[in-house]
């Protein structure tokens, strides 16, 4: 009998379960059940094979281009905020990854989770300054929420 369980976010992991005693071998045989245990786990070789991160970067680029709307008087103000917690959500996700220690990676998975909140805060604001409306935020509301869900996911699955 074969179980699945998830690996690393984006991979996975087939078990076969130690069987034990006797079976029929389907041709009317009995025979010793053979012992098996194996392996198949999808190798990540960068953070880049992160979906979570591949996420976060569309995000960025979305938000990069919707703050170009923003009046000119606050290039150096919430506009400067936003973009800035918006990038630190791959960059600490990318930074974790190379991280010898799970510990260590948790960390920064958490601090990508909090530059997230962060930035989701910075556009509640911008509607509120009426710098944008809900229709301009649908699209980053979805993938911030998508984001959310996957960094809470793989924080968890590191503990």
């Amino acid at each position: 009998m074969f179980t699945e369980s998830e690996g690393h976010e984006g991979g996975f992991e087939l078990r076969r379960e130690k069987g034990k005693g006797k079976r029929e071998m389907g041709d009317g045989r009995w025979g010793n059940e053979i012992e098996i245990n194996f392996k198949i786990i999808y190798a990540m070789q960068s953070y880049r094979d992160l979906i979570v991160w591949k996420k976060s970067m569309l995000l960025v680029t979305s938000i990069y281009k919707l703050t170009d709307k923003f009046p000119d008087d606050e290039k150096f103000g919430l506009t400067s905020q936003i973009k800035r917690s918006a990038v630190s959500i791959p960059s600490n996700i990318a930074e974790g990854y190379g991280r010898n220690y799970r510990k260590d990676y948790s960390r920064f998975l958490q601090v990508s989770r909090g530059s997230l909140y962060e930035n989701q805060t910075q556009m509640e604001i911008a509607i509120n300054l009426l710098f944008l409306n809900e229709e301009d935020l649908k699209e980053i509301k979805e993938l911030s929420l998508e984001v959310e869900k996957m960094l809470n996911s793989l924080i968890k699955k590191l503990e």
